[in-house]
């Protein structure tokens, strides 16, 4: 809708101050609720065209389009602001054409070409030492998301992540269960295999602080303790063996490498989230190893006395980072550069590779495209930090080493039997069989989670409520989920008694409601909010849309009827609004990962 309203003003201000502007430089937004109009033109900018004060040159605009053209029949305006007031006939005649196309956001009207651009986005990025937990649920929903609405604004899109399956924190694990284990299995302790080795990197926590305990009693400063503890010079001598592919300790971090693999397995289905491809450290930290190495020789990278490598950032107003420990070993920034490179290895041509990672590390990625940078990869340019705020809940922050995370599992159940409760307590599951109800409490619980964790711009941390997130009202998913559910009974009434909207023509109804007109306007919001919610990688702008959509509807259903109205024209088409506003929200909801219902 506001494209063709752009190319008017355009040809306007082409025929008023022989100026052309392109459509794209036409800046739209919507009127605000206390005027007349259904679209807004700033006109500041363009009074250095008109010679004009902003009001008066809204005033010239506002009059030359009201007397060229049929679908603007009013403005006023406010100052530097120009409202336009579309004509009702031909806010129908838009809406009959989007729907006569079948599903309406995935009309041509509303669709992007398909681009050439080929992005990577980075997600989830686990530690094989623990279980995933709620700040993952958040990096895994936002990775997602964002995934699909660049597919859906036309880009090629490749979902990957890189699995954290080697260092110190991994040989903590594996130390503690050869040490406390016993020969504990996921089988023989009925536990999920990333639950297990969580539960050995909690032990081996416990027994660090203990043999810290000791040393500062016998004396010795906290520093000293903390590096002197048996325990840990134990792991780091069992991560130089793993380098050195000794046998015992290989063959352990690939069994219990494999009890946390098909944990994960069961935890990413629950929560509806894939990948194209897996990366892992393992491999990767061998290539970073390999580059570095060559930057050593070229003279990008520098070692210092105890033969570490690094390299020194001050003239980018950074600091020195290291980048080979002096026995050799690498750190995460070793195989981070091994990974960037596969990546584009991988897929040639690659024009943009996203990580989305926690806000903590803003400062690692950017010493990781510096240093991309100067080995010589002009693609480092082309590689983005979505950093997200941490999430924490009303007890507080969340600590993985001494067990106080809330596993993603857990969460997930708890949001399952939340959902069970109160749609219960609503009485929302007359005529459900067991199995029905249980999906339905599986959509709801998910479909609250995730809408809490997504309406949040992601560079804000958020506090997670999920009580709040579960109910029925206000800006939460199950809201939204209700209202889907809501329409689709609407739409079975309305085939039971053979009602059918594509049989009328909408276009010579007169004196639409203004609460129809407002949902054929953000309806006709779609493919720009679509196009934001992409480029910008933020779900939030897209949850927020479908909250208005769903809020435009729920307005409309408490003030009109449809059934019984007795005008067989009117009706139809609000069979059709309707739909229409069903089909939007199914499609918003499903670029968030999140289900609709069509029975509550």
């Amino acid at each position: 809708m506001d494209a063709l309203i752009k190319q008017s003003i355009s040809a306007a201000l082409a025929h008023l101050y022989d100026h052309q502007v392109s459509v794209d430089q036409v800046e739209l937004q919507p009127t605000k609720k206390e005027f007349e109009g259904t679209f807004t033109l700033i006109t500041f900018p363009l009074a250095r065209y008109s010679k004009q004060s902003p009001e008066a040159t809204g005033q010239s605009i506002g009059e030359y389009l009201v007397a060229h053209t049929d679908h603007i029949v009013g403005f006023n305006t406010v100052k530097g602001f120009l409202n336009l007031v579309l004509s009702e006939n031909y806010q129908l005649q838009y809406f009959a054409s989007a729907h006569a196309k079948g599903d309406f956001t995935q009309s041509p009207l509303f669709l992007r070409k398909p681009s050439e651009e080929l992005v990577v986005i980075e997600y989830s990025s686990p530690n094989t030492n623990k279980p995933l937990h709620l700040g993952h649920l958040r990096n895994n929903f936002l990775g997602n998301a964002v995934a699909r609405l660049l597919a859906a604004a036309g880009h090629q899109v490749k979902k990957v992540q890189i699995i954290n399956d080697r260092g110190i924190h991994i040989c903590k694990s594996m130390l503690a269960w050869q040490k406390f284990g016993q020969g504990e299995t996921p089988e023989s302790a009925g536990i999920k295999g990333d639950h297990l080795v969580g539960k050995y990197y909690v032990a081996f926590d416990k027994a660090y602080k203990k043999e810290i305990e000791e040393l500062l009693a016998q004396g010795k400063d906290e520093a000293t303790a903390e590096k002197e503890a048996p325990i840990l010079q134990e792991a780091q001598q069992m991560l130089k063996k793993w380098e050195a592919k000794d046998p015992e300790v290989y063959a352990l971090w690939e069994k219990m490498n494999g009890w946390v693999y098909k944990g994960f397995e069961s935890t990413y289905e629950r929560m509806g989230v894939d990948f194209d491809q897996l990366y892992y450290e393992s491999d990767t930290y061998l290539l970073g190893k390999e580059k570095v190495l060559e930057g050593l020789k070229r003279g990008v990278f520098y070692t210092k006395e105890d033969g570490s490598v690094w390299v020194d950032l001050t003239d980018e107003g950074l600091d020195e980072k290291l980048l080979l420990r002096k026995d050799g070993t690498s750190v995460y920034m070793t195989q981070d550069i091994g990974t960037a490179i596969k990546r584009y290895e991988d897929y040639p041509g690659l024009n943009r590779q996203i990580y989305t990672v926690g806000n903590e590390q803003e400062y690692h990625f950017k010493v990781l495209f510096l240093i991309l940078k100067k080995l010589g990869f002009e693609w480092a340019a082309a590689c983005y930090h979505l950093s997200y705020g941490m999430v924490d809940l009303p007890t507080g922050k969340m600590k993985s080493r001494e067990g106080t995370v809330v596993d993603a599992d857990d969460l997930m159940s708890e949001m399952h039997g939340t959902a069970k409760k109160r749609t219960e307590e609503l009485g929302k599951i007359e005529g459900f069989d067991k199995q029905q109800a249980q999906s339905l409490y599986e959509q709801l619980g998910l479909g609250a989670l995730k809408y809490y964790l997504l309406k949040v711009d992601p560079k804000k941390s958020m506090l997670f409520n999920p009580e709040e997130s579960i109910e029925f009202q206000g800006n939460t998913g199950p809201f939204i989920q209700y209202t889907h559910a809501r329409i689709s009974a609407i739409l079975r009434k309305a085939e039971q008694l053979e009602i059918n909207a594509s049989a009328y023509d909408f276009t010579a109804l007169q004196g639409i409601h203004e609460v129809e007109k407002e949902i054929i306007f953000t309806l006709s919001q779609y493919p720009e909010k679509l196009t934001l919610s992409a480029e910008g990688y933020s779900p939030a702008l897209m949850a927020q849309y479908v909250y208005d959509l769903a809020k435009a509807y729920n307005r409309f259903y408490g003030e009109l009827s449809i059934f019984n109205e007795e005008d067989n024209r009117l009706q139809a088409f609000r069979i059709a609004l309707s739909a229409t506003v069903a089909e939007t929200i199914k499609t918003g909801m499903g670029l968030l990962g999140i289900d609709v219902p069509n029975r509550m």
